[in-house]
C-alpha cells in the first residue's frame, strides 16, 4: 500500500500496519473534533435535526400528505398532533445519547476526510493509470454518501417514525418511545442509506479486481431485485408504498453500477490492446 520516503519500493507487513494505524488515528481525531463541535450544538442537533422527523410540520409529511390526497390514499401523513412522546428511562440516558449522537454526527460530517485518509493509504499501491481514473473517488463517494444520508433522513426515517410511532394494538396502550430507541431508528435509517448509496463505488473496485463483470450483474439482476426488496422491507415500515419508495433508487443505483462495470471493462481492454501493440 503506502510507501515511505526511506524505502519507496517496498514495505514490510508491520510497516503497513504502522501506516494504517496513523491513518486511522487521524480519521478518529477528525471525527472526535467534529463531534465536539456537534456536542456544543446540542439544541440544533436534537431539536432541529434528530427530532425533526417527529414533528408534524416536517417537510416530508407535507409532500406525502399532498401526494396521498392526490392519489386518494390514506391521509396518515396529514396529522397535526405529535405522533408519540419520547422519554428517557435511564439515569445517564440523555447524556449518553448526547455523546454518541455527537460522535455519529462527527462521522457523517467527517466522512469525506475519512475517505481521504483511506485513499492516501491505498492509492500508492495502485498503478499510475488507476490513480488517474480514480481521481474523483473522494468527491463521488462523498456525494453518493451524502445523497444516501439525505434520502434516509427525509424519506426512510419519516416513513419509519410515522408508521412505528403511531402503530397501536389497542387504545389502552400509549406509545412512550425510549430516547435511545428513537435515535437508533433515525441513525439506522441515515447510515444504512448512506452505505447503500455507495454501491456504484463498491462495484467499481470489485470490477477492477476482477470479481464482478457486467455479465454477472445482469445475470443476477433478478436475485438483486429480491435482495433489494428484502432490504427495503427491513429498513422501512411493512407497507408496499414505503418499500417501493426505498427500492426504486437502489435499483437505479444497481443499473448505474452495471454501466460503471461495463466502462471499467472497456477501459481495461483498451489499455491491454495499447500494451500489446508495441511488442507486436
Amino acid at each position: 500500500m503506502a510507501k515511505t520516503a526511506t524505502n519507496p519500493n517496498e514495505m514490510s507487513f508491520l510497516d503497513h500496519l504502522e501506516e494504517l494505524r496513523w491513518h486511522l488515528i487521524r480519521s478518529t481525531l477528525a471525527i472526535l473534533i467534529i463531534g465536539c463541535v456537534a456536542f456544543l450544538m446540542k439544541d440544533f442537533i436534537f431539536d432541529t435535526i434528530i427530532f425533526g422527523p417527529k414533528k408534524p410540520d416536517f417537510p416530508t409529511y407535507g409532500v406525502f400528505c399532498k401526494l396521498s390526497k392526490m392519489l386518494g390514499f390514506s391521509e396518515a401523513f396529514c396529522g397535526n398532533e405529535p405522533l408519540f412522546r419520547v422519554q428517557s428511562r435511564v439515569m445517564a440516558g440523555q447524556f449518553s445519547a448526547h455523546i454518541w449522537t455527537s460522535i455519529w454526527a462527527g462521522f457523517i460530517v467527517g466522512f469525506p476526510y475519512v475517505l481521504y485518509e483511506l485513499w492516501k493509504f491505498i492509492s500508492p499501491g495502485l498503478y499510475e493509470k488507476e490513480r488517474k481514473y480514480s481521481k474523483g473517488f473522494i468527491l463521488i463517494a462523498s456525494l453518493l454518501f451524502f445523497m444516501g444520508v439525505l434520502f434516509g433522513y427525509y424519506i426512510v426515517a419519516p416513513l419509519s417514525i410515522n408508521f412505528l410511532g403511531s402503530y397501536t394494538v389497542s387504545d389502552e396502550v400509549f406509545n412512550d418511545i425510549d430516547l435511545s430507541s428513537y435515535i437508533s431508528t433515525v441513525r439506522a435509517s441515515v447510515i444504512a442509506c448512506g452505505i447503500v448509496f455507495e454501491l456504484p463505488i463498491v462495484i467499481y473496485f470489485l470490477t477492477k479486481v476482477g470479481l464482478v463483470t457486467p455479465e454477472i450483474l445482469r445475470k443476477y439482476r433478478k436475485i438483486a431485485l429480491v435482495l433489494v426488496l428484502i432490504l427495503s422491507a427491513i429498513i422501512t415500515p411493512p407497507d408496499v408504498a414505503s418499500q417501493i419508495i426505498v427500492a426504486v433508487p437502489v435499483l437505479i443505483l444497481y443499473q448505474v453500477s452495471i454501466y460503471i462495470s461495463k466502462v471499467v471493462i472497456k477501459r481495461e481492454e483498451k489499455q491491454r490492446r495499447k500494451d500489446v501493440k508495441p511488442s507486436s
